[in-house]
């Protein structure tokens, strides 16, 4: 009876902590935003050196208190699955163990705590609790094109590398250290930031010569930003999009993104409403 009840209270907690679907989920998971948002605002305004003067040991009790609850919500999070290990190895159980870690490090490293910014990650929980779990699917969608493409963007990025050794090295020994080109590297540096269109300046070309190349890898930056996007949407008309998913997370193997209406876990098979 004992063990039926515990079984019972997993179950519960499990549904309120990992499942954004139901009402205690969805309100279990805003209360949890707001906490790590005002985490996260704690750690700005400790940024802040009047404030921090003057309000030190309050900020200090504050993010402690904060950190325990994240704690304890860690600890239930492994409590209420069959392999906690799946969990603690996920994308969030490594987003939610590094929320904890930098406060506690703290006792040993001054100053670490600052870390704790990291729980702003967290936040990407939002499109399990705002309902956008229905995006899940063409975001997977665009996952799948951008890894199909690998490829032909590594061919694409390796061809770029090689063009700006070329152009780097040919402005260094046109434009030499008068103009900035003290070195083959920083050649390349420029012919990176040209070729992207970002120009910060910092280095221009003074000859004729070196501004008419200029020219031409300015004109070709254009062009070469249009490849991968090129790429890749002819890769998404080759994907299938996935059908409508749910924020169910299977108790056993931690896999979310189930169909809707879904019995069993299309990852292990194992039942999700036992």
């Amino acid at each position: 009876m004992k063990e039926e009840v515990n079984t019972s209270l997993k179950q519960r907690i499990h549904e309120i902590i990992y499942e954004a679907d139901t009402p205690a989920g969805k309100f279990f998971d805003i209360a949890l935003l707001f906490l790590i948002l005002f985490s996260v605002v704690l750690v700005m305004l400790e940024s802040i050196d009047g404030i921090r003067t003057e309000y030190a040991g309050l900020l200090d009790q504050l993010e402690w208190g904060i950190t325990i609850l994240f704690s304890i919500e860690y600890g239930a999070r492994l409590l209420v699955v069959k392999k906690p290990w799946k969990y603690a190895t996920s994308f969030f159980g490594i987003i939610d163990l590094l929320s904890l870690i930098p406060k506690y490090i703290s006792f040993f490293f001054v100053g670490s705590s600052s870390l704790v910014a990291l729980r702003a990650l967290r936040l990407l929980r939002v499109f399990r609790i705002l309902k956008l779990s229905r995006y899940i699917g063409e975001s997977n969608f665009l996952m799948a094109s951008l890894w199909a493409s690998r490829a032909k963007i590594g061919v694409f990025l390796f061809a770029v590398v090689i063009l700006c050794i070329i152009f780097g090295t040919i402005m260094y020994l046109i434009e030499g250290e008068a103009s900035g080109f003290t070195s083959i590297p920083k050649g390349i540096y420029w012919c990176i930031v040209t070729l992207t269109t970002v120009g910060y300046g910092d280095i221009a070309p003074i000859t004729p010569l070196g501004r008419f190349i200029a020219s031409i890898i300015m004109i070709m930056g254009y062009g070469i930003i249009a490849v991968p996007t090129g790429i890749v949407t002819s890769e998404m008309t080759n994907q299938q999009k996935n059908p409508d998913t749910n924020t169910q997370a299977c108790p056993n193997c931690m896999t979310d993104t189930h169909l809707d209406h879904a019995t069993y876990c299309h990852k292990c098979g194992n039942q999700l409403n036992e």
